[in-house]
């Protein structure tokens, strides 16, 4: 009897320890701090900048209902969030994502009668009492077929952008990257300007390489 206690002693403390040691390894994860999202719904586009150097701008689309963060309201919420999870690493662009699994299907840019998540998905979490539902109502950052639409309010809540686009935009943030969410213009009323290429986009690409590499949670 007195064995048997302790070996299920020793199991008990091996599966604490295991658990300390996950806890330790999440913990360790570094955030990214050096990559800032910015979409404005006036523009229906998206800034990305590294450190204070803007490196990217997208055309999106957010709610075609309205803005907010009510449950069940289709809305696209405002405010300070972060990248919570990155799905999709690795599939080809146009995969077709069902509860954020790919289904296997691979759809091209504007297939009729089809409007489903595809490519990549990046998903937002609220970090201010306005927007502290997005999470559970999984609002994304992600691919959409309907790349007509894009430029333009479209999605059901979430933030829509071309396969191309959300992936080169996956490959370049890191979780914990910011995301601002504001109804007015971006900064830079021209929406045509392709920024030049600067040493700070240098290292954000070396850095989303980097990223790449690190296996996604």
């Amino acid at each position: 009897m007195r064995s048997r206690l302790c070996m299920a002693c020793a199991r008990l403390r091996l599966g604490i320890g295991g658990v300390l040691l996950l806890v330790l390894f999440a913990s360790c994860v570094t955030k990214d701090r050096q990559h800032r999202v910015v979409v404005s719904v006036a523009d229906q586009a998206m800034d990305v900048y590294y450190r204070q150097h803007q490196v990217a701008r997208y055309q999106i689309s957010t709610s075609k209902f309205c803005l907010g963060d009510a449950p069940g309201s289709c809305g696209t919420p405002l405010g300070r969030l972060e990248i919570a999870k990155k799905i999709g690493a690795g599939a080809p662009l146009g995969t077709v994502f069902k509860d954020r699994k790919p289904t296997g299907e691979i759809l091209k840019p504007d297939t009729p009668g089809r409007d489903p998540i595809v490519s990549r998905i990046l998903w937002l979490k609220g970090l201010e009492p306005g927007n502290r539902n997005a999470y559970g109502r999984c609002i994304y950052i992600h691919g959409t077929p309907e790349e007509r639409n894009i430029g333009r309010p479209a999605s059901y809540g979430c933030i829509r952008m071309r396969s191309r686009d959300v992936a080169h935009l996956f490959r370049t943030v890191g979780v914990g990257a910011e995301v601002d969410v504001m109804p007015g213009p971006l900064p830079d009323p021209n929406l045509r300007r392709t920024p030049t290429p600067t040493a700070a986009a240098q290292a954000s690409v070396a850095l989303s390489r980097a990223t790449d590499r690190i296996p996604e949670r």
